[in-house]
């Protein structure tokens, strides 16, 4: 087991009323950086996706195929290499096919959430989720009248399976939302597993109540001029101190205009 220890910024007397828990402006900087960085990964996934997310988003594919494509890539995660998809690649079925892929010993990036103990048990999960809706395309739609907003929420719910950890929820939904295929939008960050991402909120915003975690991480996005799902993949990267682009390293790096608006948020 390798246990790494990530320097924190000294105290200079940085202060702001959107991170009451920073005290460096270096750490705030990293920040501002990460959260730049996601958002040109987003506007990516959004306007061109690469790769596999291009299949994803390819309207003139069969829907349950598209779906079932982006579940593996959320599961599985994309590498931080140059060939990002390469274990999805191996592996991948179809969803047709009814078979799930052989997980034995795969390689799988910074954000998956596989379990190699237990390789099979959210796949199989999934299905039967699935099949119990009557197909993938009902169990993402939902009521056809919910705003994109409470379909995001009540799903993400919904998909609490063994093993399917907020991680590999969140990005699934925000995937299928980014390439248009089902309409799904986060009014939240679903805070309040032991993440990354939870673990670097209650850092930066001083607090660990979840719902007013999820009321300061708004307010952050929110005065950044930011997209609430820009924070997920940021705070993440935050947190590790390491980034993580997703599949999306063209984009990854930070989007001028996004950053010049966290800065001036941030008191930069």
């Amino acid at each position: 087991m390798t246990v790494r220890r990530l320097a924190r910024g000294v105290d200079d007397g940085y202060r702001s009323p959107l991170l009451p828990g920073l005290k460096s402006s270096a750490d705030a900087e990293r920040l501002a950086q990460e959260l730049a960085s996601s958002a040109g990964c987003l506007g990516l996934l959004s306007s061109d996706p690469p790769e596999l997310y291009a299949e994803v988003a390819a309207a003139d594919r069969e829907l349950e195929e598209r779906t079932w494509l982006a579940l593996l890539i959320a599961y599985i995660g994309p590498l931080e290499e140059a060939s990002p998809f390469r274990s999805i690649e191996r592996v991948r079925t179809s969803w047709g096919s009814g078979a799930d892929p052989d997980l034995e010993g795969i390689e799988t990036g910074p954000r998956s959430v596989h379990d190699p103990t237990r390789p099979e048990r959210t796949l199989t999960a999934y299905r039967a989720w699935a099949e119990r809706a009557g197909s993938q395309a009902a169990a993402f739609t939902g009521q056809p009248e919910w705003s994109a907003e409470r379909r995001f929420a009540r799903t993400f719910e919904r998909l609490a399976l063994p093993g399917f950890h907020r991680a590999g929820r969140f990005a699934l939904l925000v995937i299928l939302g980014r390439t248009g295929v089902y309409e799904l939008r986060p009014a939240a960050l679903q805070l309040g597993a032991g993440d990354p991402v939870t673990l670097a909120a209650k850092r930066l915003l001083g607090i660990g109540d979840p719902l007013l975690l999820e009321r300061r991480a708004g307010e952050l996005a929110s005065a950044c001029g930011l997209p609430l799902d820009a924070l997920d993949l940021a705070l993440h990267n935050w947190e590790r101190g390491e980034r993580a682009t997703l599949g999306l390293g063209i984009g990854a790096e930070p989007d001028p205009a996004a950053l010049d608006s966290c800065r001036r948020a941030l008191s930069l």
